[in-house]
């Protein structure tokens, strides 16, 4: 301390104090999994699963490939948990925005929250509508779907009794439903044209003249009856 002080307080020095090289400041282990999850997220939804390297993540983070393989043992282990992330962030969004009581509200709200996922979490929709390479039951977009239909299921099955209908068909129908909702969502990811609201008005319109005009038990006026 005596040494700055001098140094400060000298007058015939007219040398300037050399600038401190500033430290590099280590991150914790947890500050370092996100890094590796947000450069992941980041690459995968630009490049794809197979296009992205261990090496390439690694060199984003400025780190070493076994750092990498510590955290999450691998570019299997890492998407893996990017995309759970992802189908949790969605779900909590879907099951969020179902608040309404009526009916053609609540298909409204279900349609809205997918629209906002991919509005604020492209990155996150891009990674989900691809077909996951690990091997596990959930991760792929087909049961992503399976799970938001789930949600719908029970809104579907309470309309279906009101109108004398077979509730067990509810979740063929939650299906065709949602099914519908994200895929028009993954083509008006690219145009993102018409507004959101303009989107999901004509989803719900769709969606519930459908379901006003139902048939009890419709029939196929086709030659082919199985």
């Amino acid at each position: 301390m005596m040494e700055d002080v001098a140094i400060a307080g000298s007058t015939g020095s007219t040398s300037e104090p050399k600038p401190r090289r500033g430290r590099r400041v280590r991150m914790t282990g947890a500050e370092r999994r996100e890094q590796l999850l947000d450069i992941g997220r980041t690459l995968f939804a630009e490049k794809g699963f197979e296009g992205t390297s261990v090496e390439e993540i690694a060199a984003k983070a400025g780190v070493s490939k076994p750092v990498v393989y510590e955290h999450f043992g691998g570019k299997e282990g890492l998407y893996a948990v990017v995309v759970d992330r992802e189908m949790r962030q969605l779900l909590d969004m879907v099951t969020g925005a179902l608040t309404a009581g009526h009916p053609r509200e609540l298909l409204e709200q279900a349609a809205f929250a997918l629209l906002d996922y991919i509005e604020r979490y492209t990155d996150g929709f891009r990674i989900l509508v691809r077909d996951s390479p690990v091997a596990q039951s959930t991760g792929t977009f087909a049961s992503l779907i399976s799970d938001i239909a789930t949600q719908v299921e029970d809104i579907l099955g309470l309309e279906f009794k009101a109108r004398g209908f077979d509730p067990k068909l509810a979740p063929l129908y939650a299906q065709a439903l949602v099914g519908s909702v994200a895929l028009t969502g993954q083509w008006w990811l690219d145009v993102r044209k018409p507004k959101k609201a303009e989107v999901a008005a004509h989803l719900v319109n769709l969606a519930w003249h459908g379901l006003d005009g139902l048939e009890q038990k419709p029939r196929l006026i086709g030659h082919r009856k199985n």
